[in-house]
C-alpha cells in the first residue's frame, strides 16, 4: 500500500478499499479486518461531509494528507474511522463502514459482547471502531507507515462482486451513490434511510 493508491477522489478510493486490510494494535492484542463496505464523503463539496462548511479543528485531519486515519465519535457513542484521500488541503475521506474479523475475533468480541455472531462483530462504522478499539487518540494517525494504526493490502474483491448504492442514514445527498459494498458478504451492514432525508441532486 503506497500514498498514490489514495490520493485520488473519495469516490474512487472507495470501491478500491474493498478488502484491504485495516489494523489496530493495542496492549490488549491486535485486530485485523478485511473491509467490506465504505462510503466516500467529497469534503465541502458533498453536504454529508463534515467538512462542508470548512476547515475547523474538528474535522483538520480531513483535509490531508491523504493516508492517515481520521475519526469522529457518532451521536457521542461510537468512534467512527475514515481514510482521508485525495489531496493535500482538499478535504476527502472515505467512512469504513463494515469489515470481515480476520484476526483477533477474540479481543474483538470481548470489545463488542460475548454473544455477538461474527458476521456481526464489525457491522456498522461505530461496530467497526470498537472491535478494532478505535479512540479520539488514532485520530491523524498515518495509516501507511504507522505501527498502531495501518492500513494494508489484502484479497481485492472482483469488480463483478462491488455493488453502489446510496448512503446510509444521512439526511443530506442521502442518495448520491457513494456506498460500496461487497454483494452478499454478511458482515455488510443493512441500508436505512434517514427519516429526516430529501431528494437531492446528485454527485
Amino acid at each position: 500500500m503506497n500514498i498514490d493508491f489514495l490520493a485520488h477522489p473519495a469516490e474512487e478510493v472507495a470501491p478500491k478499499l474493498l478488502g484491504t486490510v485495516l489494523t489496530r494494535k493495542t496492549s490488549e492484542g491486535t485486530v485485523s479486518i478485511a473491509i467490506t463496505e465504505t462510503e466516500a464523503y467529497s469534503g465541502m463539496a458533498d453536504p454529508a461531509s463534515h467538512a462542508y462548511r470548512g476547515r475547523t479543528a474538528r474535522n483538520a485531519t480531513m483535509f490531508g494528507p491523504a493516508g492517515h486515519l481520521y475519526v469522529y465519535r457518532s451521536h457521542g457513542l461510537h468512534w467512527c474511522a475514515n481514510v482521508v484521500t485525495g489531496t493535500d488541503g482538499i478535504a476527502s475521506g472515505v467512512l469504513i463502514r463494515a469489515g470481515r474479523v480476520i484476526e483477533g475475533e477474540e479481543l474483538a468480541r470481548k470489545r463488542r459482547g460475548a454473544k455477538v455472531e461474527s458476521p456481526r462483530l464489525a457491522r456498522g462504522p461505530g461496530n467497526v471502531g470498537q472491535a478494532l478499539g478505535i479512540t479520539a487518540e488514532c485520530n491523524g494517525a498515518d495509516l501507511l507507515t504507522g505501527t498502531s494504526v495501518m492500513l494494508s493490502e489484502g484479497e481485492p474483491v472482483p469488480a463483478a462482486l462491488i455493488r453502489v448504492g446510496p448512503r446510509v442514514g444521512v439526511s443530506k445527498a442521502h442518495d448520491w451513490q457513494h456506498r460500496f459494498y461487497h454483494a452478499d458478504d454478511p458482515t455488510v451492514s443493512a441500508y436505512r434511510l434517514s427519516p429526516r432525508a430529501k431528494p437531492s441532486a446528485e454527485a
